[in-house]
Formats: C-alpha cells, structure tokens, sequence
C-alpha cells in the first residue's frame, strides 16, 4: 500500500493530467456521439429517412447509424483500446482521488464542495450504470433485464425499447429500468460537464476568476444540451412503439446495402 501511495506521489502530476485528459478524450468525446447517436430515434423523426416520416423514420436513421458503427473494421479493438481501458484508468484513479479528498460539505456548504462530492457520487452510480448497460446490451447479459430481452444489431431500436420497458409493453419493471437509465445518464452528462470544467483548470487553461466563470457558462450549457438529448433519447426507447419499430428494421434487413455514414457516425469515424 505505501508502495502504490509513493507512485501516486511521485507521479502525481502526470497522473491528475492523464485521468483529466481521459476523462474527455476518449471518453467525453464517445459519450458526445454515443448520446447523440441514440437520440436519434427522437430527432430522426423529423428527417423523413428511408421515406417514413414520424417514428418510423426516427427508428430508420437510428437503424442506418447501428448499422454503419458495425461496419466499421476492427470495432472491438477500437472498443477495448479506444474505450474500456481508458473508461477502467479513469474510474480506477478516480476511486483513489476521491478516497484521498477531504470534502467539507458537512462544515462549508460552498457550491463548489457539493460539486465536489456530487462528482464522485455521479462517477460511483455512473460507472455502475456503464457496466449494466454494457453487461445488458454488449455482453448479452439478458438475465438482467426484465423479460430477457436480448439487444441485436439488426433490430437496434425495437429490442432497446424492450430492454427498457421491461418486455413488449412498458411493466413495472421495465419503468424501473428506465428510471435507472435517467439516473445513469443524467449522473454521467453532469460529471462530463463539471468535469470539462475542471479539466481547463487542471490544464491551467482558466487561471482566472472571470475565465473560471466563462467556461462554466459553457459547461453549463453542454450539459445541458446533452442533458436533454439523453432524456430523449431514454423517453424515445421507453415509449416505442415495438412492432412497429420490428416493421421497419425488417424492411431494411430485406434490402442489404453497405451502410453509409450519417450524420452521426460520420463523427464517429476514427
């Protein structure tokens, strides 16, 4: 143990740099399009994509994205290096952070201390929120999913909407997934946003006062944004429409073609 304590010492200031610098590349950026990509089954209603209009053609250009994700070469690869292992640095470290800090909510209850502690409580529940989502919808994990459900590529937005509402209708259940699923995510965006906040001062890019306050009106406003889109995108799944979202996944199995990038997955393109 004080072994690893005189590592963290002696490398501190590398260390704090590279757990900042995960924080919001690889991860922030994959949370950016990752949240975007899925809200697409809300905004894509208003593209007319595929021909369909309404829901349908949100479930079409949430398909189209799946789709061209998949496509792309050597994915787990890009999953493991480009993600899980730069998601397990930065919950490892941030673990032993926060179990250094010494917040004094309970004496001072400044703003900045109860963003202190909500970020290490948001980073706890988020990670745990990450590893049901992917155990569930990755690794096949469908035993913990109400209905046993199991996510398929091919039908992307039907089978999400039955992870979340617990079967072929919304159950009760299935209402406490998608309120896990709001928790996680609104958790996740707010320790996204503080954390772009915090990163600028780490990397000694807000020295200021004013400039500290500048970058979190910022800040504040991506969360927002993000926010909102994550929201949708849960209500989108919750409320689906499943057969008919079956409908129009089928119609495109029926007609194979090499997906091309959308406008999400274009910014997924490494």
């Amino acid at each position: 143990m004080a072994e690893t304590q005189g590592f963290l010492h002696r490398h501190h200031f590398l260390l704090r740099r590279l757990h900042s610098l995960t924080g919001v590349i690889p991860i922030g950026a994959f949370m950016l399009f990752h949240i975007t990509t899925n809200a697409s089954v809300v905004w894509g209603r208003f593209t007319g994509h595929g021909g369909h209009s309404g829901e349908a053609a949100g479930v079409h250009t949430f398909q189209h994205e799946v789709d061209f994700i998949h496509s792309m070469p050597a994915l787990i690869l890009i999953e493991i290096f480009g993600l899980w292992l730069p998601i397990a640095f930065h919950a490892a470290l941030g673990v032993v952070y926060a179990m250094s800090g010494s917040p004094n909510l309970g004496h001072y209850k400044y703003q900045s201390n109860a963003r202190y502690v909500l970020q290490r409580l948001s980073g706890y529940i988020g990670f745990l929120f990450i590893f049901y989502h992917v155990a569930t919808l990755r690794w096949g994990w469908s035993f913990l999913i109400p209905g046993g459900t199991e996510w398929s590529g091919e039908y992307a937005a039907s089978t999400m909407a039955a992870a979340l509402q617990g079967g072929q209708t919304l159950s009760a259940p299935g209402i406490i997934v998608s309120l896990f699923y709001m928790l996680g995510v609104s958790l996740l965006v707010f320790h996204l946003a503080n954390g772009l906040w915090t990163a600028a001062i780490t990397w000694g890019l807000t020295v200021t006062e004013q400039a500290q306050k500048r970058w979190g009106q910022v800040c504040a406003v991506i969360g927002v944004l993000l926010m909102l889109a994550a929201w949708s995108a849960v209500i989108g799944f919750a409320t689906l429409d499943q057969d008919a979202a079956r409908a129009v996944e089928a119609s495109m199995q029926d007609q194979p073609h090499q997906p091309e990038a959308g406008p999400v997955a274009r910014l997924s393109e490494p």
